[in-house]
């Protein structure tokens, strides 16, 4: 009677399922072992490979072992195994099924790039086995040559054909396209605006040479339509009411490759603001009202302060509980006297609270984490300007991809209903980063972060970083509303050992965190209390003398308060507002050391065109003595690195002994990052910076004596990995002692 077992990765997942794992107990015992089914590959080469041999007693285990084996050969697309009893013989037969050779590889359609440049660009060569998964990246990596050639429209798709030889004729099969780009932009009849300010406007674009990367410079009809409404509003807004935008003549290049725009502009007269007033539901005097408007009779007319007219007056009713105010503008024009009067109409309709907020979309979160960030409450009087706060403050909670509001009517007309609908998305964090200096050498950083710990609200960190010469652990956790009051409190516990060129320092302590808002200009104070035991041991006998005094163990028992304004739009991608902190430190209560450290750090962004931002960086620093003793040399500063001169190797900018070529730090800083941040590819989120950053550090010298200077540029990315950030500076006035340039990496993970 003969037994016939076909082992193959379903069958066994089937077993594995459903527990019957008696089956892989069992033994055969196996008198020979054969291979049928190969033609190209020799059977020496299967036997090599297989861990069962004639005599064996074996299990299913072994045998499911030695298909995996001849699986990741890579020669065969199917293995299974056959165990058949013959004479009394247990015959284990492995059958396997050959993949193709390639034979050939054939391009069809290819006209614009070389045939040489696409075989370059695949990952298989004839001949070789057949793998798809080989096939499907090479079309990949075609594609991507034609895209870097500019052809985004490029269809390439691969067909394969094997005969009775067990043989494989791959084709890829191109259609190339076209690319379509505009070479010039430009315009007829226009005397008030300059070719290049109303090309400026406009979102179709000229090619450049970095249109393939922006995708910019291609020409589309419906994106046209609406540059003509932009270069009309630059001519509404300096009183031109009459001016006239013609649908572009699209026209092709002599040589046919490029597209060329030519827009007809008829501009007409330049009209100036008549009569200005408001009439309608008065809620206040008349000129208070009237003291909104931002245009004035005798003014250039401007529709864009027409518009910014109405809203100052809609956000003013809006804000004292109309949430149903229409605000409705009219603007006469006298073609005679070239003037267009400004008139307003109000009506207030009722006023009206808030009976409900509704909050939806919130797996994870707790409703009171979002709560809390609302600056209206149910039963207040309507405020639209406190609408827009809440949505700025929920969505800086860093918990949401998307965050919106709406409202809908109550069961009365004086009551008002708000919804906030919000998308979760990862609130924890796992990044690391590295890199290298002459006083930590190879750095590797890693943290586990939470900021939406148990989904309310809590900050918890894990922080390490092992390098070469230096360790460092953290621990963290900060309930932002502690006990559900506007009261922040949390603590730190660290461990650090490092080693220096010249001397060795490890600290253990932590910190008591004690925070509570201001309830004007968006400020909140900070009380810190910090202790820390310190030894400064492995001193270099040729040690600056100022580090030799060092030398042995210290307390730090230190307070520090701090005031801190946050007006940024998004806390995690910001475009415009700032972020500032001014603290100040008093070590003493206790311990050893004792000091008096200030310190001043103010972040501005402002957005300009096409999406960038500009953004201001500063810090100022001052470390005082209070004493006749000297200061604790980790308190001092150290400047270079990511974090403050890009350019720079980390805390090697600074004070120095000219002898020894110790870095001791300075006891008062100051740096200033200028920061020129534009989207690269706006796609997947990729931007790029170009920086100019100056600073130093110093001792006895007074602040801004010599001043150190850098330049650079870098990438900054939220990439499927978490925010990656790449920067390369350049040192402009190098000492003997200091590279060129530095380079400075970090990368961060989601979960």
């Amino acid at each position: 009677m003969r037994q016939l077992v076909v082992f193959t990765y379903t069958f066994i997942g089937i077993l594995l399922f459903f527990g019957t794992l008696s089956a892989w107990a069992e033994t055969y015992n196996i008198g020979d072992v054969q291979v049928e089914g190969n033609s190209r590959v020799e059977t020496s080469t299967i036997n090599a490979i297989l861990r069962v041999k004639p005599g064996d007693s074996v299990s299913i285990e072994d045998i499911d072992q030695d298909i995996q084996a001849i699986f990741k050969l890579g020669r065969f697309k199917n293995v299974e195994a056959d165990l058949s009893s013959k004479g009394g013989i247990q015959i284990l037969t492995y059958r396997v099924e050959e993949r193709p050779l390639v034979r050939q590889i054939n391009f069809t359609g290819n006209k614009e790039i070389p045939l040489e440049t696409l075989q370059s660009a695949l990952t298989f060569k004839a001949p070789d086995i057949y793998d798809p998964v080989k096939v499907k990246d090479s079309l990949e990596a075609v594609r991507m040559r034609y895209q870097a050639a500019g052809y985004y429209a490029a269809e390439i798709t691969s067909d394969v054909h094997v005969n009775d030889k067990l043989e494989a004729f791959v084709t890829f099969k191109i259609k190339e396209g076209e690319i379509i780009r505009i070479k010039k932009i430009s315009f007829t009849g226009n005397t008030v605006f300059s070719d290049r300010k109303l090309r400026k406007v406009m979102e179709t674009k000229e090619k450049w040479f970095l249109s393939w990367v922006f995708d910019s410079g291609t020409y589309n009809k419906e994106i046209a339509a609406f540059d003509r409404e932009r270069i009309a509003d630059q001519y509404f807004n300096e009183g031109y009411i009459d001016i006239k935008v013609s649908e572009p003549k699209v026209a092709l290049s002599d040589d046919r490759e490029f597209i060329l725009l030519i827009y007809d502009i008829v501009e007409g007269d330049q009209y100036r603001t008549g009569r200005v007033d408001i009439q309608g539901d008065m809620i206040a005097d008349k000129e208070e009202i009237l003291s909104k408007v931002v245009l004035e009779e005798g003014d250039v007319f401007s529709r864009k302060k027409v518009r910014e007219s109405v809203t100052a007056v809609n956000d003013y009713y809006a804000d004292r509980g109309y949430a149903y105010v229409n605000v409705t503008p009219r603007t006469p024009t006298n073609r005679t006297n070239k003037t267009v009067g400004f008139l307003i109409n109000v009506q207030k309709g009722v006023k009206v609270a808030i009976e409900r907020i509704g909050i939806r979309g919130n797996t994870k979160t707790r409703d009171k984490v979002i709560r809390r960030e609302i600056t209206i409450a149910e039963g207040d009087t309507f405020n639209a300007s406190a609408l827009k706060e809440s949505k700025r403050r929920i969505h800086n909670l860093g918990y949401f991809e998307e965050v919106s509001l709406a409202t809908s009517k109550g069961s009365d007309p004086s009551l008002m209903n708000l919804d906030i609908d919000v998308k979760e998305q990862p609130s924890g964090a796992f990044s690391f980063g590295f890199g290298y200096s002459s006083v930590d050498n190879f750095i590797l950083q890693g943290s586990l972060m939470q900021t939406n710990f148990l989904g309310l609200g809590l900050k918890s960190t894990f922080a390490a970083a092992i390098g070469g010469s230096s360790n460092t652990f953290r621990i963290a956790l900060l309930d932002p509303y502690f006990l559900d009051t506007r009261f922040s409190v949390g603590f730190d516990l660290f461990k650090t050992e490092r080693e220096y060129n010249a001397f060795t320092l490890d600290s253990t302590g932590g910190d008591l965190k004690f925070g509570f808002p201001l309830d004007f200009f968006d400020l909140r104070s900070f009380l810190v209390y910090r202790f820390e035991k310190k030894e400064i041991s492995d001193v270099d006998d040729d040690a600056s003398f100022y580090i030799r005094e060092q030398a042995g163990t210290s307390t730090l028992s230190a307070v520090t308060a701090s005031l801190t304004r946050d007006t940024l739009d998004y806390r995690l991608d910001p475009s415009k507002g700032s972020i500032s902190t001014a603290s100040v430190e008093y070590a003493g209560l206790g311990g050893t050391e004792n000091f008096l450290k200030y310190r001043v750090n103010s972040r501005h962004y402002f957005p300009l065109f096409w999406g960038t931002v500009f953004s201001i960086n500063g810090e100022i620093g001052y470390l005082q003595k209070t004493t006749d003793e000297q200061l604790p040399i980790d308190e001092k500063f150290f400047l270079g690195g990511l974090n403050s001169l890009r350019g720079f190797a980390v805390r090697e900018v600074g004070p120095r002994d000219p002898v020894t070529c110790d870095f001791y730090g300075g006891t008062k800083e100051a740096f200033f990052n200028f920061d020129f941040i534009f989207p690269l590819i706006k796609d997947i989120g990729m931007k790029g910076v170009v920086f100019f950053d100056t600073g130093n550090a110093w001792e006895e010298e007074d602040y801004f004596s010599k001043m150190r200077y850098s330049v650079g540029a870098g990438i900054r990315w939220a990439s499927p990995m978490g925010p990656l950030r790449i920067e390369w500076g350049f040192n402009l006035d190098p000492e003997e002692y200091e590279s060129n340039s530095e380079i400075d990496f970090s990368i961060g993970r989601m979960f």
